[in-house]
């Protein structure tokens, strides 16, 4: 079998285990970096020199960086005071969408939609709209304004460092920015103006006081001594249950569970005894503050309830919360805390939620000492959804924060330092005057992303000097024969959504750009043109929850189910097909000399 032949399988396998994904993408991109050095299509000399690129180096500063200017309070600055122009759907929307698009641009998107979710909730809340009308607003239009500047996502910090490797030089800042721009502006008007109504749209049988959001949980009380319930019949709480909108599903007493509503109407409440209940965070709380019982995991019957409260958190792709149980994370015996409660895809999971496994965009439902909550919720890297600061923002340190980032920029940009260099001094600063203190410098840095573009590096450069690009790209032209190099530039960028959709963006960039520069070569086009639309593909992944962390980010506090992504992601990608074919083309004309 030829290198060629030996890339193409294992380039073939990566991709299926990355779209089945019951393994890690970054184990998954390490295994392949690693078979491909013993097969020898990947020299051991370069192993690991992925790891050392420039792309790398930049995402990893990006990342520090976004962490500073969140510490900061420069970013709470941008996002504060909005409930006051939120009015309306369209308003909210043109509005989150604009500053999320803004923050995408110079921060990780990301970092950018964690920051702004828990505000979005709340204006929701206030306007008594569900959170499902904008959070997939939000998180697209986040992914929209990554596009607009070279470190606005990971795939345009690939795309720049692979210009450098097969053209001479790599791009700058914003040269991404006409296009992206341009791209971004025609989104955020669709989604503002049109999109938003192909959103999931809630019945009104499915609301309750307005348009509310209510997320329901499934959660054990426990019956103390004290409680007035004991003794008492369980139908006796048929009022109580009616009057906060809470279903008991069960008994466990003696650590037996007795279930079944007509079953169990008839048995008597005994101290001790654990009463299963269904029903939304502010439900089950009034349950417990009108029948005097206490929240409890399944086996914590010492547990301190003093000042203890509940909190609802996301589990983000990138939290260490992710494949593991709450038993495996030692929540209750080492972080003090409980989890009561898991909704995935707005639906509750019912049985054994201690030993069930995390999965990303799952809410998470906890319960304990208001301190113990902040730091483990930190430690489990998830984020709240509602305004709770795990850190106070150092907001004297604002300006020093924007303007030492903004100087970087700049000086990058005018070729007065090489950008690396400049994020590191940035870094450096933040260090310096603690505006990010030391011991977050790491837990800043999503290091699955750092792995698999450290070990995706090599193969991309594989499939490049095995031939296997020039022979997909003659085979793409091909197909296309006797079709212009317009069309072919956009079944390029087509291709590379698709990709997208079920790849992580990263991954799609390092398989479509050696394609593209080798399509260009072969038409003896602009490469500059083919790259930029794998740029733009690449960031495009609305048609699934799957293609973008931002889109799994939002699945779970937007009660989103697989199928409702394209039914706003299909119409925003045929736009942008449109919008950025005739921009590329005037901005990197086909007929023109690389720069």
């Amino acid at each position: 079998m030829s290198d060629q032949s030996i890339v193409f399988l294992l380039i073939s396998t990566t991709l299926v285990l990355f779209i089945w994904g019951r393994v890690r993408y970054d184990l998954v991109a390490f295994m392949a970096l690693i078979a491909g050095t013993i097969v020898g299509v990947i020299p051991t000399h370069g192993v690991f020199s992925g790891f050392g690129h420039p792309a790398v180096v930049i995402i990893a500063l990006v990342l520090i960086i976004s962490r500073g200017l969140v510490r900061s309070g420069a970013v709470e600055l941008i996002s504060s005071n909005l409930s006051n122009f939120t009015s309306g759907v369209k308003t909210h929307i043109a509005l989150m969408g604009t500053i999320s698009a803004s923050l995408s641009s110079i921060i990780n998107n990301v970092a950018a939609l964690a920051i702004l979710m828990p505000a979005d909730t709340q204006l929701n809340q206030k306007a008594k709209r569900k959170p499902s009308t904008t959070l997939m607003a939000l998180a697209f239009t986040s992914i929209l304004g990554g596009m607009v500047t070279m470190i606005g996502t990971a795939s345009n910090v690939v795309i720049a460092t692979y210009r450098e490797d097969v053209l001479g030089s790599p791009y700058s800042m914003f040269d991404f920015t006409p296009v992206g721009l341009i791209v971004a502006i025609s989104g955020v008007l669709f989604i503002a103006l049109f999109g938003w109504r192909l959103m999931p749209q809630i019945k009104d049988s499915e609301l309750k006081d307005g348009n509310e959001e209510i997320r329901q949980y499934v959660s054990n009380v426990l019956v103390t001594e004290e409680s007035p319930i004991v003794s008492k019949y369980l139908s006796h709480l048929d009022d109580v249950c009616d009057g906060v909108d809470v279903s008991i599903l069960g008994i466990i007493r003696n650590d037996e569970r007795l279930e079944g509503e007509g079953f169990i109407r008839n048995f008597i409440i005994h101290a001790n005894d654990l009463l299963i209940l269904e029903g939304s965070v502010q439900g089950i709380d009034e349950f417990m503050k009108q029948t005097k019982t206490h929240y409890i995991s399944d086996s914590d019957s010492d547990f301190e309830f003093k000042h203890t409260s509940l909190i609802e958190a996301v589990a983000p792709p990138f939290s260490r919360s992710i494949g593991r149980t709450a038993t495996q994370l030692s929540l209750l015996k080492l972080r003090q805390i409980s989890l009561l409660g898991i909704s995935r895809s707005g639906r509750s999971i019912i049985h054994h939620v201690r030993n069930t496994k995390i999965q990303p965009g799952d809410v998470l439902l906890l319960h304990g000492n208001n301190s113990h909550l902040e730091s483990a919720v930190k430690w489990m890297e998830c984020l709240t959804l509602e305004r709770r600061d795990l850190q106070i923002p150092q907001r004297k340190k604002a300006s020093l924060a924007i303007s030492s980032f903004l100087i970087a920029i700049i000086a990058s940009s005018l070729g007065y330092i090489d950008l690396t260099i400049a994020l590191s001094l940035v870094v450096i600063f933040y260090i310096a005057t603690n505006v990010i203190p030391k011991i977050d410098i790491y837990r800043s840095i999503h290091w699955p992303v750092i792995v698999l573009l450290g070990s995706m590096i090599p193969i991309g450069q594989a499939l490049q000097s095995s031939g296997g690009a020039e022979t997909i790209s003659n085979i793409l032209i091909n197909i296309s024969y006797g079709a212009t190099p317009v069309t072919i530039l956009t079944s390029m960028l087509i291709i590379t959504m698709l990709l997208s959709a079920v790849l992580n963006n990263v991954a799609t960039v390092l398989v479509a750009a050696p394609i593209s520069v080798e399509i260009a070569k072969t038409l003896a086009v602009n490469p500059d043109t083919f790259l930029m639309a794998v740029a733009i593909g690449a960031s495009c992944a609305f048609l699934t929850p799957i293609g973008h962390q931002n889109n799994t980010l939002v699945m779970g506090p937007g009660g989103y189910r697989f199928g409702d992504y394209w039914k706003l992601g299909l119409p925003l990608e045929i736009l942008i097909t449109v919008v950025s074919i005739p921009t590329l083309l005037y901005f990197w004309p086909l007929n023109s000399i690389p720069i």
